[in-house]
C-alpha cells in the first residue's frame, strides 16, 4: 500500500434499499483492490435523513471494507447521522480527522503525589 496513494470515493445518495447494499458493498471492495490506498472515502452527504437503514448500510460497507483489509472513511456526515451512529455503537473515522492511533506499548502515565483525584 502506498502512503500517497489517494483513496477512492464513493458518492452515496439516499435513500438506499436493502437491494442495493451487496452492490455497494462490492464496490467498496473493487475500490479497495483497484486504488491499494486502503481506504474508501463515503461521501454520505446525498444519503437524506438517516435512519437505521443507513446505520445498517455504513455497518456493512465497513465489514466489506475490513474483510477486504481496509476501512471506510465518511465525508460529509449530517451532525443527526453522527449522533445516530453514536447511539448505536458505530464510531467512524470523518474525513478531515486526524488518525486515532494506540499508545505506545509500557507506557504509563505516572501519578505525582499531592495531583487531585480524577
Amino acid at each position: 500500500m502506498d502512503a500517497g496513494t489517494p483513496p477512492a470515493v464513493l458518492v452515496l445518495t439516499g435513500p438506499v434499499t436493502r437491494d442495493q447494499v451487496p452492490g455497494l458493498c462490492d464496490d467498496v471492495r473493487a475500490r479497495l483492490g483497484a486504488t491499494g490506498a486502503g481506504v474508501v472515502v463515503c461521501d454520505v452527504g446525498g444519503l437524506g435523513p438517516p435512519g437505521l437503514g443507513t446505520v445498517d448500510l455504513l455497518a456493512r460497507l465497513q465489514l466489506a471494507a475490513r474483510r477486504a483489509g481496509g476501512r471506510i472513511r465518511l465525508r460529509d456526515p449530517a451532525p443527526s447521522l453522527c449522533a445516530l451512529l453514536g447511539l448505536v455503537g458505530l464510531s467512524f473515522e470523518l474525513e478531515g480527522q486526524v488518525e486515532q492511533r494506540e499508545p505506545a506499548p509500557d507506557v504509563e502515565e505516572a501519578v505525582e503525589p499531592g495531583d487531585p483525584a480524577p
